[in-house]
């Protein structure tokens, strides 16, 4: 039996390379991928080649790097070798892209998920206090629980303990 072969259209391999990206996760926090974390921005075809976009958390992350690699050895064992992997501070990264699954994902493995990131038309003034956040216990759904720490295991979260059942537990902070 001969069978014909086929060429792949631009479409489909814009989504065979999507669903690539899509299965690449976060190295802090593997519950989530690039995609429900609200990191990988875009995924497109130039001149022939795949070419992605990823937006840090914050400046700073340390995990920027391996989300890099991750996502370009993921791109080329799912056959896109020249595939790049650009990095774009702007817009700036907002703790609101994070996905309802992202969010879903994050207090089911006992992460409080952010709140809305807070808005500022102008200058941020700047302040030592703690940042006043609406935070409910990942086990018990108590608001009665204090900060214990504004950073976490990763600068992008902070630690909290619940008042009522004790439970010790982290918080994504709104950015």
């Amino acid at each position: 039996m001969v069978t014909a072969h086929r060429t792949e259209t631009e479409a489909e391999t814009l989504d065979r390379a999507r669903a690539a990206a899509a299965r690449v996760r976060d190295p802090e926090m593997p519950m989530l991928t690039l995609v429900d974390l609200g990191v990988l921005r875009d995924v497109r075809i130039e001149d022939g080649r795949v070419v992605t976009v990823i937006t840090p958390t914050y400046s700073g992350c340390p995990a920027m790097a391996t989300m890099r690699d991750d996502l370009q050895r993921e791109l080329e064992d799912a056959g896109f070798p020249d595939a790049e992997v650009r990095v774009s501070l702007t817009p700036a990264w907002s703790s609101d892209w994070i996905t309802e699954e992202g969010r879903r994902a994050l207090a089911q493995a006992g992460i409080s998920p952010p709140g809305q990131a807070p808005r500022n038309p102008g200058p941020v003034a700047l302040t030592l206090l703690p940042t006043r956040r609406d935070v409910r216990c990942t086990l018990c759904g108590s608001s009665s629980v204090r900060l214990t720490s504004e950073f976490g295991p990763t600068a992008c979260k902070a630690m909290y303990q619940c008042l009522d059942c004790l439970e010790p537990f982290e918080h994504v902070k709104e950015i």
